[in-house]
């Protein structure tokens, strides 16, 4: 079942938003301002410490506005995430301008590439806080690319808010030949494993 219990995403991308109502979640946005620079190279690593940090951050702001309130003792949710894209073992963020995203794009042409996104969920009870914090990988192999579709789809102006500088949901998926794992993971929240943890989470109260 779907939780009733408030839910904030400490995300302020409208991939993840779309994916948490597809699922039919109610929950509110508050973006997290968290410093996200990080020494972590291993992916995995990387997308769940700042996971963390996100979800973290979102909480503390949540327990100071409900501080002395009657909302202090009612239960809510957190949820934070951060993906990358890695191509062997070497992480591709967000393009810092155009051509770093050709290059990336390039890189990626024919190749077999990795996308790890990291979630960590707080849970508040009404007395105390549980955290749970895990990562899904998902294999993704690209068409060979050439010059003009990496060019037209940068013209598009999609690649650039993006880790690795393509969206499977949007034109980007032209040039995904097959995926290994889940589908939504690559778009930025794995909701199957989402659900199942928070369920199991809720259980365990």
């Amino acid at each position: 079942m779907v939780t009733q219990i408030p839910i904030i995403l400490a995300s302020n991308s409208p991939r993840r938003k779309e994916l948490l109502e597809r699922a039919g979640y109610t929950f509110t946005v508050m973006p997290s301002d968290c410093d996200e620079a990080t020494d972590i190279r291993f992916p995995k690593d990387m997308v769940m410490e700042l996971a963390g940090r996100k979800a973290e951050n979102v909480y503390k702001k949540v327990c100071a506005d409900h501080a002395g309130t009657e909302a202090e003792t009612q239960p809510f949710i957190v949820i934070g995430s951060d993906t990358v894209v890695a191509l062997n073992g070497r992480i591709l963020g967000k393009p810092v301008d155009y051509d770093d995203a050709y290059n990336t794009l390039n890189s990626l042409s024919g190749q077999t590439h990795n996308v790890y996104t990291g979630v960590s969920i707080m849970y508040y009870d009404g007395e105390k806080c549980r955290t749970k914090t895990f990562y899904e990988n998902t294999e993704v192999t690209f068409y060979p690319m050439t010059h003009e579709e990496i060019v037209g789809y940068l013209a598009t102006g999609d690649p650039f808010d993006k880790a690795g500088s393509y969206g499977i949901q949007t034109q980007g998926g032209l040039f995904v030949k097959g995926i290994k794992g889940s589908y939504d993971n690559v778009v930025g929240l794995p909701l199957s494993r989402l659900y199942h943890e928070l369920n199991e989470m809720l259980c365990g109260q």
